[in-house]
C-alpha cells in the first residue's frame, strides 16, 4: 500500500506550483525559459487544497500577449494516470477548470497565438490617457514610461479587453469575482508601460483598478474601489501607489463625489492605501504636527473630505498613522498618551449598548467581560501598531 500511494504521489501536484504565467512580447519569447510567475493561489480554480490529481511532471503555461492579452494554453505532463491504479478516481479535467476562468476566445494552438503575437504593435490602449510618470530602470540608467488610461464598456473592443485582463484576478486576488462590466457605473483604469524601439510604439499591460460609483442622495456618488491588480513582474515599483494617486486625482476634482471608500481591501492595498492618503492629509493644516498631539477632531475629519474625499473612518486612521510618525515611543508618557488614544477607538464599540445587544444576537455569547476585554484591546492594539510603523517607514524614506 505503501508503495502505491508513493506511486501516485507522483501524479499529484500544488497548482501554485505547476501553473506558470508570462507575458510575450513576441515570437522569440515563447522559447525562452525567462519571465516566467506563478499564481499567488488556485483554490478558486483547482479547490481549496490547490491540487492538481493524475499527471507526472505536470506543467501548466498560460502565455499572454504582453499588450494584446490574448491568451494561450499550453500543457504538458510526462505520463496521465490511469484510473484503475486510483481506485476509478479520473485525472482532473485541467482545461474543463480553465475554461470556466478564462475567457472564451483563448487559444490551445500555438500559430494562432503568433498570428495574434504579430497585431501588437499596432495596439493602443483604451480610453483617454489620464496620468504619465516614470520610474528608474534596474539594469539601464534611462528612465522606463508609464501611462494610466481611464476607460469605461463604451470604448470599442473595450469589453473583450476587458475579460482577458480580469483573467488574472482569481489567480491574485483572494474572494476575488468576475464583474458585470455592463453596468455603466463602472470606471476602468489601466496601466501600460510605454516603450520606443526603432521607431515602434508598443504598450505592456501592467495592470488595472476598477471602481463603482454607487448613488449618493441626491444627485452625488460615492465611488469604490472594488479591484486593483499589478501583475508580478512590476510589483515593488511604485506603480500601485502611482495608480491610486491617479484614481483620487479623478474623483478628488468632481464635486459630485461625496467620498472615496475600498471594497474589503487587503493587507498589502490597506497599506499602500494609508500610505497615499497619509502623504495628502500630511499637506493639511489640519493634520499639522501640532494638532496630532490633541485628539482627533471634527475639523480633521473635515478636513480630509473636503480636500481629497477621505470617508471619516480611513480618515480617523490616518490621523492615527501620522500621529504615531510624530510620537516618540520611547517616551513612556508619550507613547502612553497615543497607545490609550487608539485603545479608545477601538474599545468604542464595546460601549454601545446596541452594539452589545447585537453581539448577544449574533453569536450567542455576552460581550466579553473587563480582563478579556483588556487583552482583546491590547491585541487588537498590537496589530494596528505593526501596520502603522511599516506605513511610517515608507513615509519616513520619501
Amino acid at each position: 500500500m505503501d508503495a502505491l500511494q508513493s506511486a501516485i504521489a507522483q501524479y499529484i501536484f500544488c497548482a501554485n506550483e505547476v501553473v506558470q504565467f508570462k507575458m510575450v512580447r513576441n515570437v522569440e519569447d515563447l522559447a525562452s525559459e525567462d519571465g516566467y510567475f506563478n499564481p499567488d493561489m488556485s483554490h478558486q480554480i483547482f479547490g481549496e487544497k490547490e491540487q492538481i490529481f493524475g499527471f507526472k511532471k505536470l506543467r501548466i503555461n498560460l502565455f499572454y500577449a504582453a499588450s494584446t492579452l490574448h491568451i494561450y494554453v499550453n500543457i504538458k505532463y510526462e505520463k496521465k494516470l490511469n484510473p484503475k491504479y486510483a481506485e476509478g478516481v479520473e485525472p482532473d479535467n485541467i482545461m474543463e477548470k480553465l475554461k470556466d476562468v478564462l475567457p472564451l476566445k483563448f487559444s490551445e494552438n500555438i500559430d494562432e497565438f503568433s498570428s495574434q503575437l504579430e497585431t501588437q504593435a499596432s495596439f493602443h490602449p483604451h480610453g483617454e490617457l489620464i496620468n504619465t510618470y516614470t520610474r528608474q530602470g534596474k539594469e539601464t540608467s534611462l528612465k522606463r514610461t508609464f501611462q494610466v488610461y481611464k476607460a469605461d464598456v463604451t470604448c470599442p473592443g473595450f469589453k473583450d479587453y476587458h475579460q482577458r485582463m480580469e483573467s488574472f484576478i482569481l489567480w491574485f486576488i483572494d474572494a476575488a469575482s468576475y464583474i458585470d462590466a455592463d453596468d455603466d457605473k463602472w470606471d476602468f483604469y489601466t496601466v501600460f508601460e510605454k516603450i520606443v524601439k526603432s521607431g515602434i510604439t508598443t504598450f505592456n499591460f501592467v495592470g488595472y483598478s476598477t471602481c463603482y460609483r454607487f448613488y449618493a442622495y441626491p444627485d452625488r456618488c460615492r465611488p469604490r474601489i472594488s479591484q486593483v491588480l499589478v501583475l508580478p513582474v512590476y510589483q515593488k515599483q511604485g506603480h500601485c501607489t502611482a495608480l491610486l494617486s491617479t484614481i483620487y486625482q479623478q474623483y478628488t476634482n468632481n464635486s459630485s463625489v461625496v467620498d472615496i471608500t475600498a471594497e474589503d481591501p487587503s493587507d498589502n492595498f490597506q497599506r499602500v492605501r494609508d500610505f497615499v492618503d497619509a502623504k495628502n492629509l500630511a499637506q493639511l493644516k489640519a493634520f499639522c504636527p501640532a494638532n496630532l498631539k490633541e485628539s482627533y477632531s471634527k475639523e480633521m475629519e473635515k478636513s480630509a473630505k473636503e480636500n481629497h474625499k477621505i470617508n471619516k473612518r480611513q480618515a480617523r486612521r490616518i490621523y492615527e498613522i501620522l500621529r504615531l510618525s510624530h510620537t516618540n515611543e520611547h517616551d513612556d508618557d508619550e507613547f502612553t498618551k497615543y497607545r490609550l488614544s487608539v485603545k479608545e477607538r477601538i474599545n468604542r464599540p464595546f460601549k454601545n449598548e446596541s452594539m452589545r445587544k447585537k453581539s448577544r444576537l449574533l453569536h450567542d455569547q455576552l460581550v466579553p467581560q473587563a480582563e478579556e476585554r483588556r487583552l482583546i484591546l491590547q491585541k487588537e492594539f498590537e496589530k494596528c501598531l505593526e501596520e502603522y510603523r511599516k506605513v511610517v517607514s515608507r513615509l519616513q524614506a520619501c
